[in-house]
Order: structure tokens, then sequence, then C-alpha cells
């Protein structure tokens, strides 16, 4: 092990890449003739292997010709609907078969490539299929949502439960007559839809589809085909690309941008998979005794500094945006990817459009064996441009962090007053918040949210903190959060169900458990029609006043401030100078998160009442003048200038 990883070291730094071959050009198919490019640069020899079903153990074995680091073949017949692997020999030992680094077709089970005509795979009008209209990132608002979670709910009145397609359904309802589904979403406003892991992933036997199996998917197996478990024919290698596509389209046609979760980080095992297996080691990153590194904690972490590496990060997102029409990404753990590779994937896809939004966690699960200064950290995301990071920082002022059991200013713990301020200008930094440092130079890299997939869903992560709360104050926390969250600088993102007050029962990692835990519970939105009402109604305040989102660091700079309060648990934030922005001269939010209530001065004014009391309106509740107010416990007051 150690000869190779001192070998694979040498390689690494003097990769000379052949320019006529790419990546994602690994099986061509045409109906004369397939060609097949793989790169390996340390391969003595490689073999294609050509098998006439999915399941057949007897290949037809081609030599593929080397050309510089690369190996080639090419089969002049029509080979549609057949499947193919590569083996490559390093070291005089052969590696197992795999179906190649950049497959993007693959058999049931993801352990062959498919040979398909990728025409086959466009959904009637997919040629005519639009990005539907948008243009600044913190115009966004972003719904997480897993694909099962989703639909599998007996109540979501969907047919394709768990499926992509059950994303593409429309008129379904609850058995109470309320929209539920893509219709749902529509009617809460979102802009864009945040899915996790949908490429294909290890930890689900596609075979097995009748049984309970469950899993986010942050396992990567193929990282350039969709998983088969979300199709509802995973053996036909057409039908699961083809019905994801489908889900792409019925996103756009209702007005509702796509972005996909990314794992590129690590996978499922270093050499159970094509990365390993086609070059193993070169992918990964090693300790100095040869061993894996694994700042993933799931066993290894990729070499994104490694050349090959990042030209299949960047061709592979490339990949997502022109063939499946994906608007974005998520990355996960995006600390573990160096500096560089992140701005070569910002630069390739905003070449491509530059409303396609990029974001992920600046952080890793443990340290990366790499220079910390050089990674795509939270802290280092000034020196990213056009990419976000998650904002722990507002997460832990409005609800505590994951991993206490503590809470924040929502859930009446003071001492959280400075954060709040910090998050709520985007983390760009505030005097009113000087124990503060900023790390962000443009407002859209701060992602504002305070749950996630990740840890407690908001309901839970509120009961932790205060065990003998109402439910009716439970839910008052929840508006006062999300507020915040829809009222910040930054963009704004919403893990799904929280909008119907959705609970895992106290389980902070549910990443296998059953859907009895993990299902969107879709008879809650009537019995819970005003949490629902009131996150619709923050969305739409949101969208109706350009002042939440001024997108500008100086603006934000010169135009917020936050007044001076006696107490604790209260923070007013107020944007002034706004004609010409907005239609509102100012705007002033006021969160309290005490248990009773509190009144507040602020500059006298004739003002349109938006939100009060856990209530909000986009027309409002009426205009008064004034220049205080008494505030409900845990509540949130918005006003709106004339």
């Amino acid at each position: 092990m150690a000869s190779a990883f001192i070998a694979l070291s040498i390689l690494s730094s003097c990769v000379t890449k052949v320019q006529q071959f790419r990546l994602s050009d690994e099986c061509v198919y045409t109906p004369e003739a397939t060609t097949f490019s793989v790169w390996s640069a340390p391969a003595e020899a490689v073999e294609l292997r050509i098998y006439k079903t999915a399941d057949s153990t007897d290949p037809e074995v081609i030599q593929m010709t080397k050309a510089g680091e690369w190996w080639t073949a090419k089969v002049s017949r029509d080979l549609k609907g057949q499947f193919y692997t590569f083996r490559s020999r390093t070291e005089g030992k052969w590696n197992e078969e795999n179906p190649g680094i950049f497959a993007k077709a693959v058999s049931l089970g993801g352990d062959k490539g498919a040979i398909i005509d990728f025409k086959d795979t466009n959904p009637e009008g997919w040629d005519s299929d639009v990005r539907p209209p948008f243009t600044r990132t913190v115009d966004a608002v972003v719904y997480e949502m897993h694909m099962r979670d989703f639909s599998i709910d007996e109540a979501s009145g969907m047919t394709h439960k768990g499926k992509f397609l059950a994303l593409a359904e429309t008129g379904t309802k609850t058995p109470e007559g309320l929209s539920s589904g893509l219709d749902h979403l529509r009617e809460l406003g979102v802009t864009h839809v945040q899915i996790l892991p949908s490429f294909d992933y290890a930890s689900i036997d596609e075979s097995t589809l009748e049984k309970n199996d469950y899993n986010w998917g942050y396992d990567p197996k193929n990282y350039n085909v969709p998983e088969g478990s979300y199709s509802t024919d995973p053996a036909d290698p057409v039908s699961r690309i083809k019905e994801m596509k489908t889900a792409v389209q019925a996103f756009h046609k209702a007005g509702i941008r796509v972005i996909m979760d990314v794992v590129y980080n690590h996978t499922y095992d270093a050499y159970g998979c094509a990365l390993g297996r086609m070059t193993p080691d070169y992918f990964y990153r090693h300790n100095e005794d040869g061993s894996l590194a694994n700042g993933s904690a799931c066993g290894n972490e990729t070499a994104s500094d490694q050349e090959m590496m990042r030209e299949f990060m960047v061709e592979s997102v490339c990949w997502w945006v022109n063939e499946y029409h994906v608007d974005g990404f998520r990355f996960d753990l995006m600390g573990i990817h160096d500096i560089e590779t992140m701005k070569a994937i910002e630069r390739a896809l905003h070449e491509i459009d530059p409303t396609i939004i990029v974001y992920g966690e600046g952080w890793s699960a443990t340290q990366p064996a790499y220079p910390y200064e050089d990674l795509a950290m939270k802290s280092n995301m000034a020196s990213v441009p056009g990419v976000g990071a998650f904002s722990d920082d507002i997460r832990d002022a409005l609800v505590g962090s994951p991993f206490t059991t503590d809470g924040g200013l929502a859930s009446g713990f003071p001492g959280r007053e400075e954060g709040l301020r910090f998050g709520l200008t985007a983390a760009l930094g505030t005097p009113s918040a000087p124990n503060y440092k900023p790390w962000t130079a443009d407002p859209s890299q701060h992602v504002s949210y305070v749950t996630c997939h990740d840890n407690y869903c908001l309901r839970d992560r509120l009961q932790l903190a205060r065990p003998g709360a109402s439910e009716k104050d439970i839910i008052e926390m929840d508006k006062l959060a999300q507020t915040a969250v829809l009222t910040s600088q930054g963009m704004p993102f919403i893990f799904a169900g929280e909008e119907l007050f959705r609970t895992k029962g106290g389980e902070d990692n549910s990443f296998k458990s059953p859907d009895s835990v993990n299902a969107i519970r879709w008879s809650q939105k009537a019995h819970y029609i005003g949490l629902f009402n009131y996150y619709k109604d923050m969305i739409a305040i949101r969208k109706a006043h350009p002042g939440f989102r001024l997108g500008d660091a100086k603006l934000i700079a010169d135009k917020v401030s936050f007044p001076e309060v006696e107490g604790e648990n209260v923070v007013i934030y107020r944007i002034d100078g706004l004609a010409g922005i907005d239609s509102a001269s100012s705007l002033t939010v006021v969160f309290n998160g005490n248990p009773k209530p509190v009144e507040v001065e602020f500059p006298e004014g004739v003002y349109n009442v938006l939100a009060r009391g856990g209530e909000a309106s986009v027309d409002g509740f009426g205009v008064i003048h004034t220049s205080h107010c008494t505030m409900s416990p845990y509540s949130a007051t918005i006003l709106a200038g004339e």
C-alpha cells in the first residue's frame, strides 16, 4: 500500500490531460458504433467487457488502447440495450470490474454500465423545458425535501408514492381536501426545492423495493445516474432517467427550480466503487502513513485537489445541468473540497447560466488531510465568490446548537441577541455584533436556516429546549424562528414539513429510520393550517418587500440598523431609506423571545402592520401612527413604513 501511495502521489503532481477526451464521454452511443474512453493513468492494461444482458456472466472482452493517460475502444455495431464494465490492471493485479468513473446509465444495482440512446430518456416536451424566471440568489426561498418523505404517506394523495413521478403529479389532495405535493409547494410559494441525494447510492437494494428500506442517500455509488429505487422500474436504465427528468420538468412548469444535493466528498466504499477500482487510491486523500484520510467520518475523503477529481466534479455538475436541467447544487461537507475546485465549479456553472445557485456545508466532519486555509470552509467563503454556505450563526442564535440541549432566542434563552443581529445582516458584520467575525463578501453567500434534514426538526428541537412548554407556545416559537429566517438578508432555507409542524418523534439522526419516523404526515396540514398559512404569508411578505433582500453588502451596511432596546431576548431590526427600492419607506421587525409580553419603542411614524401576535398578511392588518408596540410572547412584529 505504501509504495502504491508514494507512486500515486508523484503521479498526481504531473498529470497532463489529453484534451480530446472528457470524463463525461466515457460511453457514447450511436446505432453504428459505441465509443468508450476511460481515464486511468497508472493502468498497465484495461479491458472493456460487453454483456448482452444485465445478469449475464459471459462477457465479450475487448482490450482497450492507451492514448496518453486514457484508454479507448470502439465497437462498430449497434449495442443499444447491452451493458458494459471496465477492468484495469495496476501493479500486475487485475482490479475488480466496474461501470466506469462517469457512468451515465446503469443496470439494476449499479454494477454495470448501460448502453442507451439518451434521446429515449426525454419526456414529451423536454426540448422546450425552460428554467422558471429568476435573477438573484437572495430572491430564492429554498425548500429541502427527501424524495420518499414527501410522498410516501398514505394521506399524501399521490399515486407514485416514494418515486420521482410523485413529484410530477398535480391535483393531489389530503383526505381533508387540501392541496398536497407539487400543488402544496406552489401554494406555499417557495422558489426552489432542494432534493436530498438522488444520484445512484449504495445502501438501498433496488431489487427488493417491497421492503421498507430507507436512507437519505449520502453514500455515493454512481454519481451521474439517478437512484433506481425512486424509479417505477429500476431494472430499466432508461426509466429512472426519464422519470427524474419528468419530475424536474413538472417543477419547472409549476414555476419552481430544482437544486440537487451532491456528495462528492466521499464514496460509500473507497475500493468498492468505480473511483477506487479504476485507479486505486488516486481519487482519495491519504494520511502520512498511506491510510485513507477520513474528513467525512464515512471512511474516506475524496481528493478534489487532484486534477482529474476536480475535472470529474466540474463535468459532473455540468452534466446534471445540461442533461437534467438541474438549477443548482448543495454540496455536502463542502469544507472537504479545496477552494480552487469550488471556484472552478462556480465558473463552469455560471458560464452555462449565471442564475444557477451553488452553496454547501462550510465544514467537514473531522479535519481533512489538506490545509484548512485552502478549503471551502465557512470562514473562507469570502475567497469563494458565487458560492454560499449554511449559517450556523443564525441557527444557533434562534434555536441553539444541535449539539446541546440549550435553545436560542426563539425558545427564550437569553444571550443570543448578538448572533441574531449578525445573521440578519448575512454575516457581513455589523457594529451591533462586535464579537462575530464576518465571513461573507456578499449576502447571497449566507444560507439562513434553523433546521434541515440533519439533527432535530424544528418542532422536536424546540421541545427539547423547552420540554414543559405547551404546543401553542412551541408553535409560536416556531413562527418566531422562521420569521427571522424569512426576513434575513441572506437566502432563506426551510426544511420540508416544518410548515405542517413536522415531528420525527425526537429522533435526531433519521438517515435510515423508517417511514414511520421520516414521512411527512399530510393530514397535519388541516390540523395546523394556521401555521401553514403563517409560512405562506411570510414568504409572500419577503417577495413583496425587496428591503428584506437588498442583495448588496454596501446597501445593507448603509440601510440596516439595530436600535437599542432594554431587556433580554428582544431585537429590533430596522431597514431605512428604501425609497426607490421598496414600496415601504422603512421596514421594522421586532423579535420577542420572552414568555411574556414586552413593550418596545422605535422611531415614530406611520406603519402598515404586516405581522403581529403570530399572524401575518402581505396586505397588512391596518395602518397605525405610533412609536411603540406591545409584543406578544414568543412573537415577531413587522411594520412597513408608509
